[in-house]
């Protein structure tokens, strides 16, 4: 059975593309899992590729990957990224190693974004690299 790498992504990435582009990038997010799924391909690796806008669901699919047994989360949680204790909460509860994934470089933005509970729990970051943070995050998880 192939391991299983989540990708999951938190509030208002369903509106890539058309948000704030000079920050995001026109890629979608739809452009972004089929570029993910591409690349997971050659690395030998399932994709579980999910997003919401509730703080729970997130919670919840972190469970669900140490249920499932994945072989790590890329989790971009967004806003939640700077202000969500039971994100923290769920990623030290786990086993699952998690990688913190951005599309911009929230060390460069307002100073509210300075600040990380995802990576207060994550094993690394990808940050400011566009759509190509998340296929550095997964390769990266492929090689754990």
């Amino acid at each position: 059975m192939q391991p299983v790498v989540y990708v999951l992504n938190g509030p208002n990435l369903n509106l890539l593309g058309t948000r704030e582009p000079a920050i995001y990038g026109r890629d979608t997010l739809a452009d972004i899992e089929a570029n993910v799924r591409a690349q997971a391909k050659g690395l030998g690796v399932g994709i579980e590729f999910r997003q919401s806008n509730h703080e729970g669901a997130l919670v919840d699919w972190l469970h669900e990957a140490q249920a499932n047994r994945a072989k790590a989360v890329l989790l971009n949680a967004a806003a939640y990224t700077h202000t969500s204790i039971a994100l923290l909460d769920a990623i030290k509860a786990i086993s699952v190693p998690v990688i913190e994934v951005h599309l911009s470089d929230p060390s460069t933005r307002e100073a509210f974004r300075h600040h990380s509970y995802v990576g207060m729990g994550a094993v690394a970051e990808v940050k400011g690299l566009g759509a190509d943070s998340y296929l550095v995050a997964l390769k990266k998880a492929a090689a754990l």
